[in-house]
C-alpha cells in the first residue's frame, strides 16, 4: 500500500461503517466522463458538504489494488451499467492537497507535491526506472506507454494552495505551470482515464479565461449533473429524521434552502448529521473557518452591499452577476465579486433562473448577523436585537408599542434605504419582525396598487403562537389595512391554518413620517 498510490479503500470503509445516504449516483455521472473529451472534472462546493467523502468513494471505486465490491453492493451504483466495466480497474492516485499546505509554507511547496508522488509511485513500477531529469508527468507517461495503463488521478481540495499563497508568488505560479503540466499538455489524454478536482472555488481566472480550460466546471453556482451529490436532498433529510426521531421542521428550519442547479431543495449535510448525532439543531457553521473570510468581504462594504445584505435578512433576494469574478478571494473588485464569493462559501443560496442569491436558512443568517455585529453596522444590529420587543407587543396587542417599534426601525434605516419607497418599507418592517423566523414561516408578498405589502408568519410545526397577518399602507389609516384583510378574506399562506390570527394594520403617514397600528385578534377554528 502506497502514500499516494494503491492506498486502497479504507477512507469509504469507514464512510460505509458510519450513518451512510446513498450518494454512489455520482460514480456513473464520472464513469460516463472516463476517456472522452470531458474526463477532467473539478467539483467545488462550500465547507462541509461531502466532497471530500465522495472523493473517497471514487477512489474506492477506481483502485485496483482492493477490491471494492462489497462496499458497492448494496448501493445505487450497483445497478448501473458502467458499474462493472470499471470497478477496480485502474491505477489510481490521491492527493489531498491541505497535507501539504499545513506542512509547508514556503515558495518550494509544489517542487515538494511533485517529488513527493514522483517517488512513492515509482515504488509501484520497480522496473519502470527514474531518470535523474524526471518530474511527475514524465514519469507517468513513460509508465502509461510502458503497461499501457491509464491512470485515474484524484485531487482533494486542489485549491487549499491559491488559499495560502498570493496571486503572483512563486509558488501560485508554480502551482499553475504543475497543473498545467499534468493537465492541459498533449500528454494529458495519453496517461489519465479521468482526473477529478474537489475544492471550495472554481478553477482560478486568469485574465479573461481559466488557467486549465479543458476542466468541466460544476460549482455552487453551475453544477450540472453533479447538483444532487453534495448534500442532502428533502427526502434524504425525511428518512433520516424519521429513523433517528429527530424533527425534520427543525432540520428544514435550520438547514434548508440552497437550490443547487435543478435541486430546489438542499441542506448542509454535515449538519444535519451534527444535529442528529447531538439531538438538537444549533449552528455549527462556525467551525467551517469561513467565518473571518465572510466578516473581512462585509466590512469592505461596497456600494450597495449593505442594503442587499439588510434585505436577505429580511427574506428578500438580490440579483447578482458571479460571471465576472476571478474565482480568487484575494481579488474583490465590487459588490458583484463579494455576494459571488459568499455563494461558493455557502453563506448565500443562488438561484440561476433568475440570477438571484438569497440567505438559505437560519444556520447561516444567524452567522451573517455575527458578522455585522463584529463590523459595526451599529444600525442594523439594533433593528435585530428589538425585533424580539416587536414581535411580544405584537403577540400581546400593543398597538402603540408596535407602532413605536415600527417607526424606530424605519427610523433606524433611513441612511440605508430610501425612507419612501414601498419595497424599502416592506423591506424594514421584515427586517424588524426578524426574531420571528425562530418560531414562524415568513411569507414577504409585495402586492401592485395601493396595498403595496403583506407579511404572513404561519407558526412552525409545534409552536403554540397565533399566525400573524400584516397588512402596510400608505397615507391612509390601519383600520383600511384591516378592512383590506377581511375582503381579501385573508391571503392564501393561512387559508388552511385554523386557530388563532392576529390582523395587524400598519400605515404610514408619508408626511408626517409616523406609523399607526390597530390589531384584530381572530379565532379561525
Amino acid at each position: 500500500m502506497g502514500t499516494y498510490i494503491n492506498i486502497g479503500n479504507a477512507g469509504f470503509q469507514r464512510a460505509r461503517n458510519s450513518e451512510y445516504v446513498d450518494k454512489s449516483g455520482l460514480i456513473a455521472v464520472v464513469n460516463s466522463t472516463l476517456f472522452t473529451e470531458n474526463c477532467f472534472s473539478c467539483v467545488t462546493r462550500c465547507r462541509r458538504f461531502g466532497k471530500s467523502m465522495a472523493a473517497k468513494m471514487l477512489y474506492a471505486y477506481y483502485d485496483q489494488s482492493c477490491d471494492s465490491r462489497s462496499l458497492f453492493a448494496d448501493l445505487e451504483i450497483s445497478h448501473d451499467p458502467s458499474f462493472e466495466k470499471h470497478l477496480n480497474k485502474y491505477p489510481a492516485i490521491y492527493l489531498d492537497m491541505t497535507s501539504f499546505v499545513t506542512c509547508y509554507h514556503d515558495e518550494g511547496i509544489v517542487a515538494k507535491i511533485d517529488a513527493a508522488l514522483l517517488e512513492d509511485i515509482s515504488l509501484s513500477y520497480p522496473d519502470v526506472p527514474v531518470k535523474e531529469e524526471d518530474r511527475l508527468m514524465d514519469y507517468l507517461l513513460r509508465v502509461s506507454i510502458a503497461k499501457a495503463e491509464h491512470f485515474v488521478f484524484i485531487i482533494d481540495e486542489w485549491d487549499a494552495i491559491c488559499r495560502e499563497f498570493s496571486p503572483g508568488t512563486k509558488a501560485m505560479d508554480a502551482y499553475v505551470g504543475w497543473l498545467r503540466r499534468m493537465f492541459k499538455s498533449q500528454d494529458a489524454m495519453r496517461v489519465f482515464a479521468c482526473a477529478y478536482m474537489t475544492g471550495i472555488l472554481p478553477v482560478k481566472k486568469y485574465k479573461t479565461e481559466s488557467a486549465m480550460n479543458n476542466f468541466i466546471e460544476y460549482s455552487m453556482v453551475t453544477p450540472r449533473k453533479m447538483a444532487g451529490f453534495f448534500g442532502f436532498t428533502k427526502d434524504e433529510v425525511m428518512a433520516l429524521a424519521e429513523k433517528h426521531g429527530t424533527d425534520f421542521d427543525e432540520l428544514e428550519k435550520w438547514y434548508d434552502g440552497y437550490q443547487i442547479g435543478n435541486e430546489p431543495s438542499m441542506f448542509n449535510p454535515s449538519s444535519v448529521m451534527q444535529a442528529i448525532d447531538n439531538g438538537y439543531c444549533t449552528s455549527f457553521w462556525a467551525s467551517t473557518g469561513a467565518y473571518d473570510a465572510v466578516a473581512h468581504y462585509i466590512q469592505m462594504n461596497y456600494e450597495g452591499l449593505k442594503d442587499d445584505i439588510i434585505q436577505m435578512l429580511a427574506g428578500g433576494r438580490c440579483k447578482v452577476n458571479p460571471t465576472k469574478f476571478q474565482n480568487d478571494m484575494s481579488i474583490i473588485r465590487s459588490k458583484d465579486d463579494v455576494l459571488t464569493v459568499l455563494i461558493h462559501l455557502g453563506y448565500l443560496s443562488y438561484s440561476w433562473q433568475k440570477s438571484e442569491c438569497y440567505m438559505p436558512n437560519k444556520e447561516v443568517a444567524g452567522e451573517m448577523v455575527n458578522a455585522i455585529e463584529d463590523n459595526n453596522w451599529t444600525e442594523v444590529a439594533k433593528a435585530l436585537e428589538a425585533s424580539e420587543q416587536l414581535l411580544e407587543a405584537t403577540l400581546r396587542g400593543d398597538e402603540e408599542a408596535v407602532a413605536r417599534g415600527v417607526d424606530a426601525a424605519h427610523d433606524e434605516h433611513t441612511s440605508i434605504l430610501s425612507y419612501n419607497d414601498e419595497n424599502s418599507l416592506a423591506c424594514v418592517l421584515s427586517l424588524a419582525y426578524y426574531y420571528a423566523y425562530n418560531d414562524y414561516v415568513i411569507h414577504r408578498e409585495l402586492a401592485t396598487g395601493k396595498g403595496f405589502a403583506d407579511l404572513v408568519m404561519i407558526p412552525r410545526k409545534n409552536v403554540c403562537r397565533p399566525a400573524i397577518v400584516i397588512e402596510l399602507k400608505y397615507n391612509q389609516d390601519a383600520d383600511t389595512a384591516i378592512d383590506q384583510i377581511l375582503r381579501k378574506q385573508y391571503p392564501a399562506k393561512v387559508a388552511e391554518y385554523c386557530g388563532e390570527l392576529l390582523l395587524v394594520g400598519i400605515n404610514y403617514d408619508k408626511k408626517d413620517k409616523i406609523h399607526q397600528c390597530n390589531i384584530e385578534r381572530i379565532n379561525k377554528s
